[in-house]
Parts: structure tokens; sequence; C-alpha cells
């Protein structure tokens, strides 16, 4: 046992559950929950969609906001790849098509963002509002920061600055006014290795409180069904191998996903776990990245293959009259497979923009459960997803989570049952000296719950760390079956076989 697990064990009250010797359980204790989580309205949503304007698409803006909205999806961001036809002819009408769909289904909260390819790494979620100038402001970005515009794509010391730069300058232009709220996500952050740990601190570091974070589990989730009903690959397009631009740091399994989640989330005291051990801010979500929909009937007409790079957008898709099994990337419609929840005290766009940042967010693949709520307290301080309890010295920390299990079957045919809910924890050791550190090792799942099993039952379980000593984060996470995530097999990979839920840590700060 490392020195510093030992440490957070002991600070926890811990040792003796880690040595074997079960820890007294006194009854829940009567209290209001949504006092202590906090009374919010969570919304569904979407942060990484494509239309007939990105390169490999086919969707109308219309045809995302309305499958959206038929799947439960509350919210949806827009982002269309940069490229240099997009940056040319396709902004604006992807502005007027995204004002029509505003006007068309005003109960969904909608913005025009951009996939924005990350100088010297891979593909990041940019949204911000502009009002008027929204399609201007993004084109402006676009010309100055994509690789694809700016001959950047290469993994160099010069390329990682033009990054840090673009950051810059969203947050040069939010203080300034010309952009209201931007926000920055990592999209599939290890489908490539190209996003190497030292960057994703330097984005953070950078530009607090815009870069937010990353996608705890890609999109394209329908691509590992087996054939013949599927495509046969890969969860996410996580098929990959090292390449020139890849980190050379990440182990072979960082190129799969585990239980449909990135290596950098599904890893206990991984990635993920090393960035939240400093303390910081540095949120999770998951997303659909919609290209085409598994089972869609809509299909993208023949066109020849230099088509996009003349017109900046595909002819309107047609239907087929048959669902697709096999549609190039399999992905889903927003809300159908993965679900971002958020937090809000008002349903709006600036009430969806203040839970992201607060990071009240947990993410859900095939509707493992219907809900969650994760609080924790201790003396007078409580706190939900993404916030942070003030604790006395020597005092003890109560979690209490509640879920709602399922009780509808999800595309997969079945209700999905919940088989565990684990509680993660570790110390928060301060700032890294090594900026490539990706391992935590004091973090560990310290208690895990099995709840038994009735469609649409509420289930409430609580851990309390006892007598802490030194500050630390905790995170709940939970499964349909395995302790812990699996690599994804390379076409056997069902998604509906192997679902996964992950919440956004709390932080326990010592006073």
């Amino acid at each position: 046992m490392t020195t510093d697990r030992r440490r957070f064990l002991k600070g926890a009250g811990l040792a003796a559950a880690a040595a074997g010797v079960p820890l007294p359980a006194p009854a829940l204790p009567d209290l209001d929950l949504g006092r202590l989580c906090g009374r919010y309205q969570w919304l569904v949503g979407d942060h990484h969609t494509h239309s007939q304007y990105s390169y490999d698409a086919m969707y109308r803006i219309d045809d995302i906001a309305r499958g959206g909205r038929a799947h439960g999806a509350d919210w949806i961001v827009f982002t269309d790849h940069g490229h240099a036809e997009h940056e040319k002819v396709s902004v604006e009408p992807t502005e007027a098509d995204f004002r029509a769909a505003r006007r068309k289904y005003p109960d969904l909260l909608l913005w025009h963002g951009l996939e924005w390819n990350v100088p010297g790494a891979e593909h990041a979620t940019v949204f911000f509002q502009a009002g008027d100038q929204q399609a201007a402001k993004l084109r402006e970005f676009e010309r100055a920061f994509d690789w694809r515009l700016t001959n950047s794509e290469a993994s160099s010391p010069a390329n990682e600055a033009l990054a840090l730069r673009a950051l810059r300058w969203l947050s040069d232009s939010e203080r300034a006014r010309r952009i209201h709220a931007p926000v920055v996500l990592i999209n599939h952050p290890l489908r490539n290795g190209r996003v190497a740990p030292h960057e994703l601190r330097a984005y953070r570091d950078a530009a607090p409180g815009i870069v937010i974070g990353m996608e705890g589990a890609p999109g394209a989730q329908a691509d590992g069904f087996p054939k013949p009903l599927g495509n046969g690959g890969a969860r996410g397009g996580y098929i990959n191998s090292p390449g020139p631009n890849s980190w050379p740091g990440y182990p072979a399994e960082a190129y799969r996903t585990h239980g449909g989640w990135d290596w950098a989330t599904a890893k206990v005291g991984g990635l993920w776990d090393s960035l939240l051990a400093e303390g910081k801010p540095w949120w999770i979500t998951t997303n659909s990245d919609s290209h085409y929909n598994r089972g869609d009937t809509l299909v993208r007409p023949d066109v020849p293959g230099d088509w996009y790079d003349t017109h900046g957008k595909f002819p309107d898709p047609v239907d087929a009259g048959t669902p697709q099994l096999a549609a190039p990337y399999a992905d889903f419609y927003p809300g159908e497979f993965s679900r971002t929840h958020v937090g809000v005290t008002r349903r709006s766009l600036e009430g969806v923009l203040d839970g992201l940042r607060a990071g009240r967010i947990w993410g859900s693949h095939g509707g493992l459960v219907s809900e969650l709520e994760v609080g924790a307290y201790s003396g007078g301080s409580a706190a939900t997803l993404g916030g942070r309890l003030r604790v006395r010295r020597g005092s003890d920390v109560t979690v209490v989570v509640r879920a709602r299990l399922a009780s509808r079957p999800n595309g997969g045919g079945s209700v999905p049952r919940l088989a565990r809910l684990d509680v993660v924890a570790g110390p928060v050791t301060g700032p890294v000296a090594d900026r490539d550190t990706m391992t935590a090792p004091g973090t560990r799942v310290v208690e895990s719950f099995e709840p038994r099993w009735a469609p649409g039952r509420q289930v409430v379980f609580r851990h309390t760390f006892r007598n802490v000593r030194e500050p630390f984060y905790f995170r709940v996470r939970g499964s349909n079956g395995d302790a812990e995530p699996t690599p994804d097999v390379v076409g056997q990979a069902n998604p509906f076989d192997d679902l996964w839920l992950y919440a956004n840590p709390l932080f326990a700060d010592i006073c």
C-alpha cells in the first residue's frame, strides 16, 4: 500500500474497512435530500452533434432538433467540423437553419457552436453566445485557430501554443463582451491518443471556467454492434493504435473504450483522477456525436466524392423507408443512448451554462437509471455534484446517494437493471510536479452498494468518511454488471450489454 493511500485511508476513517473489518452503519438520518442536494431540475442534453454542414454527416439542423426532442433531450449544441469549405460558405447558412430550429422548437435550448480541430491535438466542442454576431465570431475563431485552416495539426510546441492562444482569445473576448459564456469540452480525448496529459492541464489552466472538462464517454456508441446487424466496429470509433501525433506515454488499453467510457474516465486512479487529485475542477460529459444514427430511415443521397469540398453542405437526406443498421459511424440521436444530465435552477440557456460550469453533471448510457442525486454534508456545510464542502478537521463527512431505477425498456428492448453503485474517493494532493502525470495512486473504490431491483423503485444509500484529517474528493459511478469496466471487444460490443453511469465529483476542503 502506497504512503498517500495509507494516509488517505487513515484520514478518512477507512483503515478498518480496508482491512476487511466492516464499519458501523447507523440508520440513514431523517433529512431533506432536496435541501441537501439542492433543488435542481435535471435537464438532458448533448453538446456534440453534426449536420449536413459537416464533411462526414448528413442531417438537417431540424432533423437533429426533432430527433433529440423525441428522445427526451432538453438542450443541444450543433457542432459542425471546422473545415476550409465550412469556414468559407457554411457558417451563415448554419446560423439561419439554427435560428429556424429555435423558432420551431421553442421548448428546446439550442446553441450554434463548432467542433474545433485543436492545434497540436484533436477535437473539442466550442460554443458561446454572440447575438447577431454569432456567425461572424464563430468564423473569426475558426479562421484563426482551427488546424485545418492554419496548417497546425502536427503535435509540436508551436501548435500547442496556438491552441492556448485560441483559449486566451475566448477569455479576452468574453471580458471585452464580444462574446458571452464560452464553454470548451475536449472531445473523445484518447481516441487517437493525441491529447497529452500536460495539454489537458494547460487548457484547463489557460482558461479556467471556460475549458471545463472532457467527454467522459465518446459518441458513436452504436458502432460496436456485431455483424450482421451492425458495423462490427468499436464503441466510439475507438479502434485505433498510436500514430505519429499520439503522445507516447499512453498504454495500448487507452485506445479502447471500457464499458463505453474513455480509459481516462474508466480507470480508477487514472488520468481523470490525477486531475481531480490536484483539487481543481475537471468535469466529464457524454454525448451522441450524431452523424448517421443507427436505426434511422434517413440516408444521404449519392453524390460525387468532392461534393462537400465544392458546396460546403450535403443535399437534404431522403427517407429510405427501412432502418439503417450499418450506418457510417453508427451514432444515436441526442438523448437516445448517451445522456448528459445538468442540474439547473431555471430552464434557460443561462441555467444550463451555470450548471455545466458548476459541474452539476452526471452522464449515463442506455437509461441505466432514470434519476440520480448525490449530496454530502459535514456539520453545517452541504454540497452536491461539482460542489465543495467546508469540513472541520476531525469531523465526519456523510455522502447520500439516491437513484430511481429504470422502469421502461431502452433502445435495446429491455429495462436496464442497476447492479451496483460505487463511491470512489482519493486524497487531494495538490498540483503535480510532472504535468504528464496520469495516475492517482491513493484513489480507490471505498464502498459498493448492490440495490434490490424492482422497476421504478427508489434506492438510497449512505457512506460516511470518519475523522477526516486531510482534503479529499469523491465521485459516484454505477453499472449493470461488472465490478470494474473492461475493454470493449472490437466487433462484439453491443452497447446495451454493458451500461455505466458516472457522476462528477465533490470536494471536501479542510477548514
